[in-house]
């Protein structure tokens, strides 16, 4: 089954210990179309915390995996087993190790084209085009673009067509939710402006009604 696409808000966890996490995700469940967890919390808390997640909400895998192809078909296959509804691989890996993924898959994969932080216009963001052809080719089911460039966001939904584009880099990194909308995102991803927040589930509220507002233009 697809992932909702009721808010196309997804809140990143990125958190280091299970019952923040958990809370977190009691407290947005509501409001979220999904949750993104990366190393850091699955490193600390231990995978299973995928699949108590991933009884109570979608799971997006950011495992930013670029390995060779065997590894990372390992990888994504784990993932999902964990209950995982997507991953997040890095496209830069080449079309197999992005096609290896695609093909353990049992939900979808998202590759990273461009990277959301200043960092990322040094080396992801001159390829960011041609590793979003990968993604087409390779039958990915959809890219990340960053939400902090929304011109780039709308740049590259010109190459991928009807793709996924997951944005994240709004709220903490300076993205506009909105602006990420409106260039062409299907979900905006959030961590900080949500999870710092004293009241996450209101803060969460906040941002989806400017998204909604944003995609009613």
């Amino acid at each position: 089954m697809a992932m909702r696409r009721n808010s196309r808000l997804i809140l990143a966890l990125d958190v280091k210990d299970a019952g923040t996490a958990l809370r977190l995700a009691n407290a947005t469940r509501e409001v979220v179309d999904g949750v993104k967890v990366g190393w850091p919390l699955t490193l600390s808390a231990g995978p299973q915390l995928i699949t108590r997640l991933a009884a109570e909400a979608d799971v997006i895998c950011d495992f930013k995996i670029a390995d060779i192809p065997p590894i990372a078909g390992t990888i994504t296959a784990a993932a999902f087993a964990l209950g995982a509804k997507g991953v997040i691989c890095h496209g830069f890996a080449g079309e197999d190790s992005v096609r290896a993924c695609v093909e353990a898959a049992r939900g979808d994969v998202f590759v990273v084209t461009e990277m959301s932080h200043p960092g990322g216009q040094h080396f992801t963001a001159p390829v960011a085009e041609e590793i979003a052809k990968i993604a087409v080719t390779a039958g990915a089911s959809g890219i990340v673009a960053p939400a902090t460039r929304p011109e780039r966001v709308k740049r590259l939904r010109a190459v991928v067509g009807d793709l996924l584009i997951l944005a994240p880099g709004a709220g903490a990194q300076g993205g506009s939710p909105s602006e990420a909308i409106a260039a062409g995102a299907d979900y905006v991803i959030v961590g900080r402006a949500i999870t710092e927040s004293p009241d996450p589930g209101k803060a969460a509220r906040g941002i989806a009604d400017e998204i909604r507002a944003a995609a009613k233009r």
